[in-house]
């Protein structure tokens, strides 16, 4: 069972507006809310592809309420910490006609010493040897900006193997304690280095950097582009197949859920990243935060190109 820790939830909110104006009234023409949070979002993905989860995080209130219900539907175990204050909701606002995506996130619930000692607590109960443990997004208010990079250390003093998805100051902490994965896109790669990075060579030389201070492997994510992976292996550069996008929500999320999945099942690095590559593209043919599909990821596996620049 892959463990993901989401200590940030939210409920999303996903309108549908034909046309949004800012400084006027906007009516919508379809909502829908989900479970989400990253680590949530990576537990819906690898539960859609057939493998076994369990989320670990902080919820509270009505909207904290609404996640443990959507997780218990789907069949994915969890053990939450409850906290005082609600669990926040992130608006997503995607305009019909222009095709554009527009976020409005919450920073969510202020978090005391004694639930965060509560939910470690819970976690390293839980944790067996060799256990992958995948930590991602947002810091709620109230934790320190190490609080990632504490957990990491006990976690993997345990022998277990922790992917890292966050970004800013918790990721530069967190890199601190080397994870076996991190996953950085492209503007948070320029956040951590501090300077542009327009070429292939300066992302793969940035990656290196990252790789050098112990972590096995670094995927950095450049959207449509497909992927930088750089480890033991040697340097890649993953390309998707060409698909019809519909969102990019979620795709990030995906391609570590599904990436998680197959390190978990002991396949080798380059199938694992054919197969996440693929799935991330199934999620962005999808509206919303609607992800992936188990069949169509079996189809586009066959369309990922793996080119080997080192």
């Amino acid at each position: 069972m892959i463990i993901t820790l989401t200590l940030n939830p939210a409920v999303d909110k996903t309108v549908k507006i034909s046309k949004f104006t800012l400084g006027t009234l906007n009516r919508i023409k379809a909502v829908r809310k989900d479970a989400g949070g990253k680590g949530i979002n990576v537990s819906k993905v690898i539960s859609e592809l057939g493998g076994e989860t369990k989320a670990f995080g902080f919820i509270g209130g009505s909207s904290g309420g609404f996640i443990k219900e959507s997780l218990s539907k789907l069949s994915i175990y969890h053990n939450f910490t409850l906290v005082k204050d609600d669990t926040r909701t992130n608006l997503k606002i995607i305009d019909i006609n222009n095709k554009q995506e527009t976020e409005v996130n919450e920073p969510g619930p202020q978090i005391t010493n004694i639930e965060l000692c509560k939910l470690e607590k819970d976690l390293l109960d839980s944790i067996d040897q060799n256990d992958l443990i995948i930590m991602g997004g947002s810091l709620p208010q109230g934790l320190p900006q190490n609080t990632y990079a504490s957990l990491i250390e006990e976690v993997q003093s345990k022998g277990a193997k922790v992917i890292l998805d966050t970004s800013n100051k918790p990721l530069i902490e967190g890199l601190k304690a080397k994870p076996y994965l991190v996953k950085p896109n492209l503007d948070e790669l320029e956040t951590l280095f501090n300077k542009r990075l327009d070429s292939i060579d300066k992302i793969v030389e940035s990656g290196k950097k990252l790789y050098q201070q112990g972590i096995k492997i670094v995927v950095i994510s450049l959207g449509g582009e497909g992927s930088i992976v750089i480890s033991k292996e040697g340097v890649w550069k993953i390309r998707p197949p060409k698909v019809k996008v519909a969102s990019t929500i979620g795709a990030g999320d995906t391609l570590v859920g599904s990436l998680s999945l197959k390190l978990n099942e002991g396949v080798d690095l380059k199938e694992a990243l054919l197969y996440a590559t693929a799935a991330s593209a199934s999620t962005v043919t999808k509206a919303g935060t609607q992800i992936c599909s188990k069949e169509e990821v079996k189809n586009l596996v066959k369309e990922v190109e793996i080119e080997i620049l080192e």
